[in-house]
């Protein structure tokens, strides 16, 4: 969603590296391309303005400067503005002291209550709550059963005493919930009420009744983030005739400019909670500002991604596969079944190319992300599943005949099987190395990747000692030259010393070495 902006601002900053000192006029350009960007990101007016002018305060003050790097110290306060725009700290659910906490969801028609609803049904599950999603949309076809197909895919409850369609009291269902949810033990009620095309007198007057009902503890707003501008109006108009404490954002994964995830929170004054990136039940998680500014920088977020990983991946599991690569067979203990697990692992943290856009820098790769096939994944899973335990163990047994064979039980071609054992053993390598502190491949220099300079220095020095002709009259040659070199030369027969300046090959050498 935040793409476009996200490039704009990339190469704004890029126009300010390499500059040791900012003058007035820099800084004007700068703050000039950051308010184009907003602007064409649909941000509202009065935010663009408020954010821009603490931009320019805070960049022609001393913190810029006097710092050793101004285009970075730039990016610190555009990056400070936007958490701020954003909400500042994360906002949590407020639970009630006396069960059951009621959470009441409000919107217009369209904006994913509904959805939504089972969404936060399934994270309040997750974090060990017994909620119970009540049906109070009885005006929108289908919107009862929609509610109780949602809590049937989530695994939660659902109250529904009234088939909908236009019929029944969604008061009077708000206030029995409560009840039920007392009797049934549930201890927090999820309450999804009805919404309109547009804002109307019977729409406030239903979600005040609501409201006042069930003496909600958290009132949710949600908002449409492809709206743009109008769902800022529209939160407005929630705000000032029924109230609510906190803003939920749907359908973060669309493709508008998101200007209503950077302007709710900042005209409304009621922070964002909770965002949805998908349409999956499992796609929705809590708003961090700090994190969401980090992503539109292109700096990642890595915290969302550690996150995913602890809830995904088990500490056992994990010590089991880092002794398998730390063994002294060099990894070998790591096969294809394990391969496979933690392929399988990593799938259910979510979609490759959302995983991968969580990483620093990986702004400057959205063309290739974007073209990743996630079906890749099912067609490496499909070829190991088509081979047998044995050659799962031991991939080297696989010959000819065999990679034929997985390759019909597959539905590939054979060289996508051979070249998934090659990146199997090419993989274990790695890991394996990076297991035993050895780093990354090739990164010598990196700390924590491959050693410091004493190491690198020895492999050069190794590798120049291994060095030697293919061609056997050469190889002869450069023999008998130092040979000449350590008889003739510097003290004690150094490696160093130069050879005898009167020194010529033999007439039959000369030949091959051009």
């Amino acid at each position: 969603m935040f793409d476009t902006l996200s490039d704009r601002l990339a190469a704004t900053f890029k126009n300010l590296r390499g500059k040791g000192r900012l003058s007035e006029a820099d800084i004007d350009a700068t703050a000039r391309e950051i308010r184009i960007a907003l602007l064409e990101a649909d941000v509202a007016l009065p935010v663009v303005r408020a954010f821009i002018k603490q931009v320019k305060e805070r960049a022609a003050g001393a913190e810029v400067s006097q710092a050793l790097n101004p285009a970075q110290q730039v990016i610190k306060i555009v990056n400070e503005e936007l958490i701020g725009i954003l909400g500042g700290e994360t906002r949590r659910l407020r639970f009630a002291k006396n069960p059951p906490t009621v959470i009441m969801l409000a919107g217009l028609q369209g904006a994913g209550k509904t959805t939504l609803a089972g969404k936060l049904g399934l994270w309040l599950k997750s974090q060990g709550h017994a909620p119970l999603l009540v049906a109070c949309d009885l005006q929108r076809p289908n919107a009862v059963n929609q509610l109780a197909v949602v809590a049937e895919r989530a695994g939660v409850a659902v109250f529904a005493p009234e088939a909908g369609n236009g019929v029944g009291d969604p008061v009077k269902v708000a206030k029995d919930s409560i009840e039920y949810a007392k009797s049934k033990q549930y201890d927090v009620v999820v309450v999804d009420t009805a919404g309109r095309l547009g804002i109307d007198q019977e729409l406030m007057q239903q979600a005040a009744d609501i409201r006042d009902a069930v003496s909600p503890d958290e009132i949710l707003f949600v908002v449409d983030a492809m709206v743009g501008q109008d769902a800022v109006n529209t939160a407005e108009a929630f705000r000032d005739g029924v109230g609510f404490d906190g803003v939920v954002l749907s359908k973060l994964d669309g493709d508008a400019r998101g200007g209503a995830a950077l302007s709710v929170a900042h005209v409304t004054g009621r922070q964002i909670m909770f965002a949805s990136n998908g349409e999956k039940l499992d796609e929705f998680d809590t708003f961090h500002p700090d994190r969401m500014a980090s992503r539109i920088l292109g700096m990642g977020d890595m915290l969302s991604l550690i996150e995913k990983a602890e809830q995904t991946f088990s500490q056992a599991e994990a010590e089991e596969m880092a002794a398998k690569l730390q063994n002294s067979k060099g990894g070998k203990d790591f096969t294809l079944d394990d391969f496979l697990a933690q392929m399988e692992q990593v799938r259910k943290m979510g979609s490759i190319s959302k995983l991968l856009g969580m990483l620093p820098g990986m702004g400057q790769m959205k063309e290739q992300i974007a073209n990743i096939d996630e079906r890749d994944v099912d067609r490496t899973a499909a070829i190991i599943k088509s081979m047998t335990p044995a050659e799962r163990q031991d991939p080297t047994i696989i010959n000819g005949s065999r990679r034929a064979r997985v390759a019909r039980g597959s539905g590939v071609e054979v060289s996508a099987v051979k070249g998934l054992v090659e990146r199997f053993f090419e993989a274990r390598k790695m890991m394996s190395r990076m297991a035993q502190g050895g780093g990354m491949p090739g990164m010598p220099g990196m700390p924590g990747m491959g050693g410091g300079p004493g190491r690198q220095k020895k492999q050069i020095k190794q590798a120049k000692g291994k060095r030697k002709s293919g061609n056997p009259m050469k190889r002869k040659a450069e023999e008998q030259a130092a040979a000449e070199r350590r008889e003739q030369g510097g003290a004690a027969g150094q490696p160093g010393a130069e050879a005898p300046q009167n020194f010529e090959l033999p007439d039959e050498f000369k030949k091959f070495m051009g």
